[in-house]
C-alpha cells in the first residue's frame, strides 16, 4: 500500500511540475510589452509618473484596435535588441530610427528586428551651448572634438563619423542626458534626434542650448516599430497603422505633440 501511495504522489508532483512549467512558458497573446526610454515628445513620464507622448498614445491606440493590453517597460537603449530577442519585451516603440546602422551592434538595424511601416521623419542634429555656437560653421569645425551620445543610438553612429580618430565620445543612457554633458562643459556638443532637440532647446532648463544649422546627413531618417524577427504582429500592426492614419487618429496625436509636419507613413521595406 505504501508503494502505491508513493507512486500516486510522484505522479501528482510530476503532473503539477509539468503544468507549472507549461503555464510559465505560455505566451500571453493579449499583452504586448513595449520597450521605451525617456524621450520627449515620443515617450516620457508625466507629473503623475505615467508614460505619455506620441509613441505612448500611438501604441495604446494600436493596442485598442488589435485587442492588446499595452505595457510599457523602461529599457537601456544600448540593450534594446538583447531585450527584444530574449523576450523581455515584445516591441521597441520609442522613436527608433530604422534606416541606420546601430551604434551598439554595428549592423543595419533591420538585421536585428523586423520593422513596421515607418511613421515619422527625423534627422540627426548637433546641440551646443549657445555661447559657443559661433565656433561651428561646418562639420569640419566639429572634427576632433568631444560629443555626448546615447549609447546604441543613430547619434552615436553619426558622431563617430563626425569626430574622426582624434575625437572623444561620452556614452549616456538616454538622449536627454546628453544635454547635461553639454551644459556642464564635459563635452563640446551632443548628437541627437532633431525631434527631441527642437522640442527642448532654447527654453526652460535648456534655454542656453541651441541646434546648429549644420546638415549631418542629407538622407532622411525614419522612425518605425521594431519586432522580433518573424513576428506575426508586424502585419497586424501595419494594418492598424493605416487604419489610424486614414481615420485621422494619428494626425490628431501628432498635433497634440507638435509633430504634424513629421508624420509620414512609409510602406516600403526598411533597408
Amino acid at each position: 500500500m505504501r508503494r502505491v501511495v508513493l507512486l500516486v504522489l510522484s505522479c501528482v508532483l510530476l503532473f503539477s511540475a509539468a503544468f507549472t512549467l507549461a503555464s510559465c512558458g505560455k505566451k500571453d497573446d493579449k499583452k504586448l510589452v513595449v520597450g521605451v526610454t525617456p524621450f520627449e515628445p515620443m515617450n516620457f513620464l508625466d507629473a503623475d509618473g505615467n508614460w505619455t507622448g506620441f509613441d505612448t498614445e500611438f501604441a495604446l491606440a494600436v493596442g485598442k484596435k488589435l485587442g492588446l493590453e499595452i505595457e510599457f517597460q523602461e529599457i537601456t537603449w544600448g540593450q534594446k535588441f538583447t531585450e527584444l530577442q530574449s523576450g523581455n519585451i515584445g516591441a521597441i516603440w520609442n522613436g527608433m530610427t530604422a534606416n541606420t546602422t546601430d551604434g551598439t551592434t554595428g549592423r543595419p538595424r533591420h538585421e536585428d528586428c523586423d520593422f513596421s511601416y515607418s511613421y515619422m521623419l527625423n534627422r540627426q542634429c548637433v546641440v551646443v551651448r549657445a555661447d559657443n555656437a559661433g565656433q561651428y560653421r561646418t562639420l569640419f569645425d566639429l572634427y576632433g572634438g568631444s560629443a555626448a551620445v546615447e549609447k546604441g543610438s543613430a547619434g552615436e553612429t553619426s558622431a563617430i563619423n563626425i569626430l574622426g580618430a582624434d575625437g572623444a565620445i561620452i556614452d549616456v543612457v538616454a538622449q536627454i542626458d546628453t544635454f547635461i554633458e553639454v551644459k556642464s562643459g564635459a563635452v563640446d556638443f551632443a548628437v541627437i534626434d532633431s525631434i527631441l532637440a527642437y522640442q527642448l532647446t532654447g527654453s526652460g532648463d535648456y534655454s542656453d542650448l541651441v541646434v546648429l544649422d549644420i546638415t549631418i546627413d542629407a538622407d532622411k531618417e525614419v522612425y518605425a516599430i521594431g519586432f522580433p524577427k518573424g513576428s506575426d504582429l508586424v502585419a497586424r500592426v501595419n494594418t492598424a497603422i493605416m487604419d489610424l492614419y486614414n481615420d485621422g487618429t494619428l494626425a490628431g496625436i501628432a498635433r497634440k505633440y507638435g509633430l504634424e509636419d513629421s508624420l509620414v507613413i512609409g510602406t516600403d521595406p526598411i533597408r
